[in-house]
């Protein structure tokens, strides 16, 4: 049996990861709860109510438990980072980070693991206010990678969408065009990765149980997208027009409006045996069925 915590399991691809462990029947799944959020798991998990962002509950909830995996989806900073690597020293096998590819730098060329180090970058200490999420993810991945006495690898992810996206991200732009609001895109030619919730989840759960990569990983859908082709599927679908403006008022400024392309290489992902699903397969029908939604 394959003793399982979560950090981060009741929502969004968080969610959808527990749902991913518990079919297969080898998995013995626990997560971390504050008990705020509701889950439909019953008892087919087990629960630690303890608050992460609190180090003396998080070592309190943890106490002497050993973990063949631990899942972290909820580490903003190298305070956090720090906590978890000596909470869970010597109580893991392997430890699976969320991070993200705000580590990077934007770039006109899809950007390798190697674009950011974290056994190199200078470590200095504080929370999540304290930094930059870009910053806090950076220093984050280098406590980890330094300093923690077991194995970890740091999964990078773009924007993750789905139906299930409690932040409505790919949600703005339908409602925006669909009411004939302006949309804030400060450059529409700018080529950008994402990943859907599902298979977000699913890498996770090969990274940590089929795998035993290490380090830096990428993981996005296979092929990248233009920020104004993204409206073009709207627009097709809405049979409306969007409204693209370079610069609008904040609550009308797009959650994808990047300045600069922004997408990711998974050559390592695929190196190692796993097959990502094509970004144009499926994210044309992901706008279709949350236009649906809109109009009911």
């Amino acid at each position: 049996m394959r003793k399982i915590l979560i950090l981060g399991g009741t929502r969004f691809f968080g969610k959808r990861l527990v749902e991913r462990l518990l079919q297969d029947s080898a998995n013995d799944v626990t997560i971390l709860t504050r008990g705020e959020t509701s889950d439909s798991f019953g008892d087919r998990v087990h629960r630690i109510h303890a608050d992460r962002f609190q180090p003396n509950e998080l070592a309190q909830a943890v106490r002497d438990s050993l973990w063949d995996v631990v899942f972290d989806n909820i580490c903003y900073s190298p305070d956090e980072a720090d906590q978890a690597r000596r909470i869970f020293d010597g109580k893991t096998k392997r430890y699976i980070l969320t991070s993200s590819l705000s580590v990077y730098d934007f770039s006109e060329e899809a950007l390798t693991e190697e674009n950011f180090d974290p056994e190199t970058y200078p470590i200095h200490y504080g929370g999540r206010n304290d930094f930059t999420y870009q910053e806090g993810k950076r220093l984050a991945e280098a406590v980890f990678m330094q300093q923690a006495s077991f194995p970890v690898a740091a999964v990078r992810f773009p924007i993750v969408l789905g139906i299930d996206d409690y932040t409505r991200r790919l949600h703005f732009h339908i409602e925006h065009v669909r009411n004939g609001l302006p949309i804030g895109i400060p450059n529409p030619e700018a080529l950008i990765s994402f990943i859907r919730s599902d298979e977000a989840a699913d890498f996770l759960y090969w990274l940590g149980c089929c795998s035993t990569v290490t380090g830096p990983i990428n993981a996005c859908s296979d092929g990248t997208v233009r920020v104004k082709d993204v409206l073009r599927m709207i627009e097709k679908e809405t049979d409306k027009q969007a409204i693209i403006l370079n610069q609008t008022d904040d609550e009308h400024m797009s959650p994808f409006g990047i300045e600069h392309s922004w997408f990711m290489d998974t050559t390592k992902a695929q190196y190692a045996g796993y097959k990502f699903l094509l970004l144009n397969d499926w994210l044309p029908e992901l706008v279709s069925s949350l236009n649906k939604t809109c109009v009911e």
